[in-house]
């Protein structure tokens, strides 16, 4: 099956990988702004080139931060009071696919024109929008294993065994999940969950629809585009590189064949040069003997 694009005019990258979880980040944080700011979210930049992005009530915020304290590349939380504490706090790696981090900022822009209901939805077990078991679907229909290894934990493996969502249960401390990754749900790439390539976590409260996107779009069959030199070291000979090739020249139509014909036809000979034969033609001379 081929996934080369119609147009590869605005494509970035010169391979293909499949699966998409290994793959990295586009290194641009543009295509995950975007649906932020074409809500109007205000637009702030530090003097170290952090980005901060903040909704009109500033009850939901956003910061891109390459120059950061760690490798918490991006930070959205969101708040039942704009003055009080977090009510939920997603993190993505400065390694995450930009894909993953645009599937979630692209339904948290929808959720934010629904209301507060929506981007503050908390997650309930049993209901039929709201059940946390909801976001590991998408991968569990893609061939990832669920396992329990402890009473508290559960995970969900990809088929390689080289990205995992890890589920935790029971009581955990509400600040550790906003600043750790020892949050209530705990999505990675790599080789171990201990040391990953990459890394997302969501706290507790953090709505079912919004992770639920992340969890959709890493389970697309549909390979990611990257260019060659930026891969992981670590997937060399485990996922596939598929080159980009430019498109394939389209069928000639009939008229391209016509004028393919005619521009390979020899020229005319002139009407005088042309011999002709009649019955009123006189006989030819024989030609004289030496």
């Amino acid at each position: 099956m081929s996934h080369q694009p119609d147009d590869l005019g605005d494509l970035d990258g010169d391979v293909y990988i499949s699966p998409r979880h290994l793959a990295s980040t586009t290194g641009t944080g543009d295509p995950a702004l975007a649906p932020l700011l074409a809500l109007g979210w205000e637009l702030q930049h530090d003097d170290l080139g952090n980005v901060y992005v903040s909704a009109p009530d500033r009850r939901v915020r956003l910061g891109y931060l390459p120059e950061g304290d760690d490798d918490g590349l991006w930070r959205i939380n969101a708040y039942k009071d704009s003055f009080g504490p977090p009510a939920w706090g997603v993190c993505f790696n400065d390694s995450v696919p930009t894909e993953f981090v645009q599937a979630f900022t692209t339904v948290l822009a929808t959720a934010y024109e629904q209301g507060p209901d929506a981007y503050l939805a908390r997650p309930v077990a049993g209901t039929d929008e709201h059940d946390p078991f909801l976001t590991i679907v998408p991968l569990l229909n893609q061939g990832w294993e669920m396992d329990r290894p402890r009473w508290d934990v559960i995970t969900v493996n990809a088929p390689d065994g080289l990205a995992g969502l890890e589920f935790t249960a029971g009581d955990l401390d509400p600040e550790a999940e906003l600043t750790t990754r020892a949050a209530r749900w705990h999505l990675w790439a790599g080789k171990s969950a201990a040391r990953p390539a990459w890394y997302a976590t969501a706290s507790t409260d953090t709505p079912v629809a919004l992770l639920t996107a992340v969890t959709e779009c890493v389970a697309d069959p549909a390979p990611l585009p990257r260019w060659r030199a930026a891969t992981f070291s670590y997937i060399k000979g485990m996922a596939q590189l598929i080159p980009i090739l430019p498109p394939s020249p389209s069928a000639p139509t009939p008229l391209d064949v016509r004028r393919d014909i005619a521009s390979r036809r020899p020229a005319a000979l002139p009407a005088a040069s042309v011999p002709r034969w009649s019955t009123s033609s006189p006989p030819a001379l024989p030609r004289p003997r030496r």
